[in-house]
């Protein structure tokens, strides 16, 4: 269910256009830094066995940093142009 959430997530910037400017915030310094703090092994873990819970909770700590506030806020607003 989670990996269909992101494929979805995927296509629909994808059919937005939107796909340059999330590479653009995956390469800010925010970016790099939440790339830092994310165990790609473990969100590849939990997405395939569908463990929703461990995901959410994943992306709340990282919503709970500065730079995870700023580039949620950045999405939204991108989202909503």
């Amino acid at each position: 269910m989670a990996m269909q959430n992101f494929e979805q997530l995927s296509r629909e910037l994808e059919r937005r256009g939107k796909t340059e400017e999330i590479n653009k915030l995956a390469q800010s310094r925010d970016g790099q830094r939440i790339s830092g703090m994310i165990d790609p092994q473990a969100v590849e873990k939990a997405a395939r066995g569908g463990d929703t819970e461990s995901l959410k909770n994943m992306l709340g700590r990282i919503l709970e940093t500065p730079e995870g506030k700023r580039l949620a806020e950045s999405v939204k607003k991108m989202m909503e142009n």
